[in-house]
């Protein structure tokens, strides 16, 4: 066992995630590495001191560039807004440290790609924060799949919606700004990523795009409200995906549905303790879709509580990926996903909105 400095740049709501992820991932996993809190960034001096103190910070630095060159900090998070992440990853791997970026990985497609060629060059561990796909009922849903529990896919159908931008009079903010902040840049890369990790990759695609409320009090919305796109997975399996940031009502609509030959999967992040699995198996008198609570015989439950059903939530999954970055730092073994990984998901939003503008399908060419 032995320590590693982390830095992370950020302290706002996912740097504040990050710093208690980072803090709790040793007592939680028993990790051969265990997180030391070393220094934090932030917009400004002031705040990134404000930070250190309420999270347990050893240090606050002036500036990202200070945060990254300090030999004492050894693996860096990137909590910071988009338009910061190439330049911040770029330096961090040319001095061979691990990063784990938040999505989406840039601020563009060809941020995206320069931070994979930064990061496969540099050899060094890498990884991108999406965590809602490692809930254990997630986790346990991608084991039955792979284990054939449903038969071959024939469709998904996945959806991530919110609504924090459903009422009109809500004023314009930094989220109403630029293409990254938009829903197919914040919202629609969650469900992408999990369509890859449950469905296989999407080889075409068609979508549309749209800002419904152009204007809001305090100035013009110049990005997107929602989203939807059909596709085709590698797999020969349909597919269907909706995104939205003025779903009325929904709070963390991020759901599947998955139909195989033998079964079916149902999940809602909403209830995110439980899986709905049905099989075709099964008495006709007693079949049905049946509610799998989480527990203890799930995936990366156990660390969290011995009782089934009891639960685990939004940190826990930020834990779960903590625990997962400092496995690929001890091991040298990528774990997914990785910059590559996060690549294919912008990948598939720039082919949305390609296929927006030109009205026509489009057909994936993933980097290799």
């Amino acid at each position: 066992m032995r320590e590693i400095g982390v830095g992370i740049v950020g302290g706002g709501y996912m740097g504040k995630a990050h710093a208690v992820a980072m803090a709790s991932v040793g007592a939680v996993f028993d990790t051969g590495l265990r997180p030391r809190l070393e220094m934090v960034s932030a917009g400004s001096p002031a705040s990134a001191d404000r930070y250190r103190a309420a999270y347990g910070f050893s240090r606050a630095a002036r500036d990202w560039q200070e945060l990254v060159a300090d030999p004492q900090v050894e693996a860096i998070v990137i909590a910071s807004p988009q338009s910061t992440h190439r330049a911040i990853a770029e330096t961090a791997f040319a001095l061979g440290k691990p990063v784990l970026c938040e999505k989406p990985m840039g601020a563009s497609l060809e941020d995206s790609r320069a931070m994979v060629e930064a990061a496969e060059k540099s050899g060094a561990a890498n990884m991108v924060g999406f965590n809602y796909i490692r809930t254990p009922a997630s986790q346990f849903a991608r084991r039955l799949i792979a284990d054939g529990e449903i038969g071959a896919i024939t469709w998904f159908r996945g959806e991530h919606t919110e609504d924090f931008l459903a009422d009109p009079q809500t004023p314009a903010n930094w989220r109403t700004d630029g293409q990254a902040n938009g829903t197919m840049g914040d919202l629609a890369p969650h469900m992408i990523n999990a369509a890859l990790a449950l469905a296989g990759p999407i080889r075409s695609l068609v979508a549309e795009v749209e800002t419904v409320h152009a204007t809001r009090p305090g100035g013009a919305v110049n990005n997107d409200d929602q989203g939807q796109m059909m596709c085709r997975f590698e797999n020969g399996a349909m597919g269907q995906m909706h995104f939205s940031r003025i779903a009325t009502g929904r709070k963390m609509g991020y759901a599947y549905e998955i139909t195989g030959t033998k079964g079916a999967i149902r999940f809602d992040q909403e209830d995110q303790n439980a899986l709905w699995l049905y099989k075709m198996d099964e008495p006709e008198a007693t079949r049905g879709f049946r509610k799998i609570l989480t527990g203890p015989a799930h995936p990366d439950f156990l660390p969290f509580c011995q009782g089934p059903g009891h639960g685990t939530g939004y940190q826990d999954q930020i834990i779960i990926e903590a625990r997962d970055f400092l496995h690929a730092i001890e091991t040298g073994t990528p774990v997914w996903p990785t910059f590559r990984d996060g690549l294919a998901v912008n990948e598939i939003v720039a082919a949305a909105f390609a296929s927006s503008q030109s009205k026509s399908w489009q057909t994936l060419k993933m980097d290799a």
